[in-house]
């Protein structure tokens, strides 16, 4: 490989926008009384949340603090990264208050706080929309004019430490296209298949929970 692979980035951009998003749905979903919530679904939601805000949370600060400074050392004038640490500042408030809503939905089950929630999450999944769209627009092809195999090794090396595997690698496998998980096993290699035989039926149980019945479909 004479190229960094940004397909990991890629699915798990992916993968946040979308479970992001599909979370606004059902919040929104339950807040107008279409679907609803007893108290260990309304616990399994706050949970998942609460990874999920986890997770963007550790992505975006290993963004600002590996990922950035190989930026700016390969390319240099080439790239102003303002902007998109502007975007990761703005986030954090926001996502503490997503995960401060999730919980107070966990422990009340009303349809005022799903509507809250509901918004909030609305507004973390449009600016996860504006801002990775923006980021991939401006920076992988920086990253693959300049940075080299090793130095991106060590930028996904970051971020995979500290993740939720128990979470993160089974939805990882849910939002790849098939020539995609191809692709990823080819370069994990067996154990990629080894760890979601082992974490892919938990994680089902847990969307079902969330997501109702349909959530494998």
């Amino acid at each position: 490989m004479t190229t960094p692979e940004l397909l990991g980035f890629q699915i798990t951009h992916r993968a946040m926008r979308g479970e992001t998003r599909r979370l606004a749905v059902l919040a929104t979903e339950l807040a107008e009384g279409r679907q609803t919530a007893d108290v260990a679904r309304a616990a399994a939601v706050g949970a998942y949340v609460t990874r999920l805000c986890a997770g963007i949370h550790h992505h975006h600060v290993s963004e600002d603090e590996v990922l950035w400074p190989v930026i700016e050392r390969s390319a240099g004038a080439e790239v102003d990264l303002r902007d998109l640490s502007d975007d990761h500042s703005e986030l954090d408030p926001l996502l503490a208050e997503v995960v401060g809503q999730a919980a107070t939905f966990a422990s009340t089950v009303s349809t005022g706080d799903a509507s809250r929630l509901a918004a909030l999450l609305t507004r973390l999944a449009d600016m996860l929309d504006e801002h990775i769209e923006e980021e991939e627009r401006l920076l992988f092809p920086i990253i693959m004019k300049y940075v080299s195999v090793a130095d991106w090794e060590k930028v996904e090396k970051a971020v995979r430490k500290g993740g939720d595997i128990r979470t993160e690698l089974p939805r990882i496998e849910e939002y790849a296209r098939p020539e995609e998980l191809v692709r990823l096993r080819r370069m994990a290699g067996p154990v990629l298949t080894v760890l979601l035989s082992l974490l892919r039926g938990g994680h089902r149980r847990r969307r079902r929970m969330i997501y109702g019945p349909l959530a494998d479909g």
